[in-house]
């Protein structure tokens, strides 16, 4: 058996919300390599990035790849993502790393051909933020089609496409409907999360999105298209 115990899950998520990093750790002393593993999902979902890479080195390249971006550390990601065999949830993680809007659309073609749902929204809500700034119409199809995967899925729309939907809105003229697809974003976010401190941006709290963006470590390179639209 290989999974932590529930007994442990429970005090590392407590210490993890608390920001207690070391105690953390060493809760974690002469865990296996499976452990770490889940360890490391844990940390990234609490919104500890860098304890997340240093759990995760060795045992699950792509989240570990995934807390390096949250950092910004962009051209490790992608050094890792070279070893790494392609897939659709590769080339998201690529995308986020390269910033482009042409690199987003390849790895939502590629989620579209291995009809990775995940990858789709993930992919779509990547497309979103980079069409923000230049041709928010072109967002908005983007991302609702990141919403009719969710539906098929029979899941809530993830909180990130949300948030960035908010900012979509809002640059077309729907104050209302911007601040209620906002709201619901950040309902659904976690702490610390990129979905939690977009949503804040959208809803007119930048004092409150600073605060969760530094307390989570999260790149400024994350926010910058929804502050300059």
């Amino acid at each position: 058996m290989s999974d932590l115990p529930p007994e442990t899950l429970t005090v590392l998520s407590a210490l993890l919300a608390a920001g207690e990093e070391q105690q953390a750790q060493l809760l974690l002393n002469n865990a296996l390599p499976a452990q770490y593993a889940e360890a490391a999902a844990l940390a990234l979902a609490a919104g500890r990035p860098r304890l997340a890479a240093h759990w995760a080195v060795g045992h699950v390249p792509l989240l570990h790849a995934a807390a390096l971006l949250r950092l910004g550390a962009s051209e490790q990601a992608l050094a890792l993502l070279e070893s790494v065999p392609a897939s659709a949830r590769v080339q998201v993680l690529w995308a986020r790393a390269l910033a482009t809007l042409t690199a987003a659309e390849s790895a939502r073609s590629l989620a579209r051909r291995e009809a990775d749902g995940p990858a789709i929204i993930a992919a779509v809500t990547l497309m979103g933020e980079r069409l923000l700034p230049t041709d928010p119409r072109a967002a908005l199809l983007a991302l609702a089609e990141g919403l009719k995967v969710a539906e098929q899925l029979n899941r809530e729309a993830d909180a990130h496409l949300l948030a960035v939907l908010a900012h979509v809105q809002a640059r077309l003229g729907g104050a209302g409907k911007a601040h209620k697809t906002a709201q619901k974003a950040l309902d659904r976010s976690l702490p610390r999360s990129p979905a939690r401190i977009v949503a804040l941006l959208a809803l007119g709290r930048p004092e409150d999105a600073e605060a969760e963006r530094l307390a989570g470590e999260l790149s400024a390179d994350w926010v910058r298209a929804f502050l300059l639209h």
